[in-house]
């Protein structure tokens, strides 16, 4: 009803324009300049005038009517914009819900694979679930929490024997991590992103994790005897009770790590800060391998049982193989 009024408002509106501009042509030369006009017998001084008006007045709606034309226009063009933009809007939308929907069956179908009984299935479904983690920034921390559950479900911390019958040494060839896992680990330590990983009570012996990042990572009672972490980056980790004899950790960032409770027993700690972080007893920190380089919290590092182990160590280096 609204438009109807409109459009007939408009309508009456013109036509009382036209007759009012018809009228002007017709009337305007002696309302205007009627002083100088005759009413009847006109003379060439006349016409003159009233040729003149009527020109101009035939410029100025000739000049209303484009200046209409040109408001139609570029409302016209405004109205395109506006639906070229929405239909932008639209398609862009429905690319996001395209995309979103290939991620969820790359996601089902790798999750599937990861599942599977054959090793070959299992590192297509991890190295799926990487380029998922590197595609999709919605599911990258979710990626990160399956891949650390596969490890916490299929490597986890046991008893076995922690030495060998003959030697009554450590022996790192017990439960040394099948290739899925060392695939899956090899796939989150190439991870850019900070989501925590949850590793609590996993056997990762003898694994490589050299650069990895493992900041704030929950490592309790994880084990890593053997295991490579040199350059790892393992500020703010908690590796409380974790087994760590043997471990390479040279260079290793371990500030503000909680070490409680941790074995360090023959443990590489070569130019690794340790700088507030939170040790166990000086008696187990001493069964370490430290070394002047070894960034050491200053109220251990003072005591002399440390300082006899670090000679220790020191002279040990230079003695000849």
């Amino acid at each position: 009803m609204n438009g109807w009024k409109r459009r007939t408002l408009l309508a009456g509106a013109l036509v009382v324009v036209v007759l009012g501009y018809g009228w002007l042509m017709w009337q305007g030369p002696w309302l205007f300049d009627g002083a100088h006009l005759r009413d009847t017998d006109l003379q060439p001084a006349d016409g003159v005038v009233i040729t003149g008006f009527r020109t101009s007045l035939v410029a100025l709606g000739a000049g209303a009517i484009a200046g209409v034309g040109l408001f139609y226009t570029h409302r016209s063009m405004l109205h395109t914009r506006d639906m070229l933009d929405h239909t932008r809007t639209k398609d862009r939308e429905q690319a996001h819900l395209t995309r979103e929907g290939q991620v969820t069956e790359r996601y089902v179908e790798a999750i599937k694979l990861l599942s599977g009984d054959h090793l070959t299935q299992r590192l297509g479904g991890i190295y799926s679930l990487e380029r998922i983690m590197r595609d999709s920034e919605k599911d990258r921390a979710t990626v990160v929490e399956v891949l650390a559950a596969f490890v916490r479900t299929n490597a986890p911390a046991n008893e076995l024997p922690q030495t060998s019958e003959a030697e009554g040494e450590p022996s790192l060839a017990l439960g040394t991590p099948a290739e899925d896992i060392r695939a899956v680990l090899a796939v989150l330590k190439r991870r850019n992103i900070t989501a925590i990983l949850n590793l609590t009570r996993t056997d990762l012996r003898a694994t490589n994790l050299r650069d990895a990042n493992l900041q704030g990572a929950h490592l309790q009672d994880v084990t890593l005897r053997g295991a490579h972490l040199q350059r790892a980056n393992l500020r703010l980790a908690n590796l409380e009770g974790a087994d760590l004899p043997e471990a390479h950790l040279e260079d290793a960032h371990l500030q503000r790590a909680n070490l409680q409770d941790a074995n360090l027993e023959d443990t590489d700690l070569q130019r690794a800060n340790l700088q507030d972080a939170n040790l166990p007893e000086v008696e187990i920190v001493a069964t370490a391998r430290l070394y002047r380089s070894t960034g050491l919290p200053p109220e251990v590092a003072g005591r002399e049982l440390i300082i006899a182990r670090i000679e220790e160590c020191e002279q040990e280096d230079t003695l000849p193989t």
